[in-house]
């Protein structure tokens, strides 16, 4: 293994990577730890592959506002041996101490230019007001851009979740929840669990609240298949995919829901009547909403007849959404930590 071959590796891990960078951020604090505290063995994993998860939240919460949230056998799969093995962080530590650093400030410019093309995309929301904002200029950020093609399916996730969620406050829709007029016996010997868990009582045996949409979020997904859920018992699947037969499979098997809705990019018609037709598929599938459903809504909501009230209200939450997923600190921070470290004085032609 030589050096080329080893940043060959790194860039892999890097372009793989989505927008947080987790895992070559955790390769850099590997290496900041080895060069300057020098107390653990590069060539030996267990020396490290806990703890620099602690060393990589440190900087993640600093700049990100999140640590990674997947499972510590995905996390691990960085030290595989198609990943960054010992073998290759050996050969990037003994570049990075003969160069005062240069491999930790290699991956923290590819960090600000991840960052820097994130703020790009926010910045259309904010730009452009719901007279020119449109949707397809704003996907086309992500599609073509490779930094940031890896998280496109989180964004597609809040473009659905700003429409829906507009769509259903302004139609100021309400779910009511009563109980069976034969069933009241049972509320009587259960009144704490009914007043407790539900919400209603004897005197009041049901109530009322405003319908809401939700999205699930990594950090707190109890169904593998759930992306957003309504308050009224509907769940929304959303791939940034063609929509198949074994996607829609998947989906289905995934998603305990008895209502689904699937959001995808397109779907072929026969496909569509062939979900819908299979034996307990169709009582489950309540709508399949391709991308060209999504343009036209937006359209309507932005520049229709009710644009004046729901447009504003769809590009405020489509941009809340977008910082909530994607924090991104002050430039001036992150330009403060560089320069402690010195990266801003470190320049090679390999690690340009």
């Amino acid at each position: 293994m030589n050096t080329e071959s080893a940043k060959q590796a790194l860039d892999n891990i890097i372009t793989k990577a989505r927008v947080h960078l987790y895992k070559p951020i955790q390769i850099a604090e590997i290496l900041h730890r080895d060069r300057i505290d020098a107390d653990i063995d590069i060539a030996s994993v267990e020396t490290y592959r806990t703890l620099s998860r602690r060393w990589r939240d440190v900087v993640c919460l600093q700049f990100l506002g999140r640590t990674s949230t997947s499972s510590a056998r995905y996390q691990d799969d960085l030290f595989n041996d198609n990943a960054i093995p010992p073998s290759v962080l050996t050969v990037l530590g003994e570049e990075n101490r003969a160069k005062n650093g240069i491999v930790e400030a290699y991956i923290y410019r590819r960090f600000a230019e991840r960052l820097t093309q994130m703020s790009d995309a926010l910045e259309y929301c904010v730009a452009h007001d719901k007279s020119i904002f449109h949707l397809n200029d704003f996907l086309s950020l992500f599609w073509n851009e490779a930094g940031l093609r890896r998280s496109i399916d989180k964004v597609y996730e809040i473009v659905v979740y700003a429409l829906f969620s507009a769509l259903v406050r302004e139609m100021e829709l309400t779910v009511q929840v009563s109980i069976h007029p034969d069933k009241h016996e049972v509320l009587r010997e259960f009144a704490d669990f009914a007043s407790n868990v539900i919400g209603i009582s004897a005197k009041v045996p049901f109530f009322q609240t405003s319908a809401k949409m939700y999205r699930v979020g990594v950090t707190n997904a109890s169904d593998r298949g759930l992306d957003m859920w309504a308050n009224f018992g509907l769940a929304v699947q959303i791939k940034h995919l063609s929509l198949n037969e074994s996607l829609a499979e998947e989906i289905v098997h995934s998603v305990t829901a008895d209502r689904i809705v699937i959001v995808c990019k397109q779907a072929e018609a026969s496909i569509i009547r062939s979900l819908v037709n299979q034996l307990g598929w169709k009582s489950r599938i309540q709508g399949i909403i391709t991308e060209t459903d999504l343009v036209a809504w937006y359209e309507k909501a932005l520049r229709g007849r009710f644009g004046k009230s729901l447009g504003d209200t769809m590009l405020t939450i489509l941009a809340n959404e977008i910082k909530v997923e994607f924090p991104i600190t002050e430039n001036t921070e992150f330009r403060a930590f560089c320069r402690k470290r010195r990266y801003d004085k470190l320049f090679d032609e390999r690690w340009q």
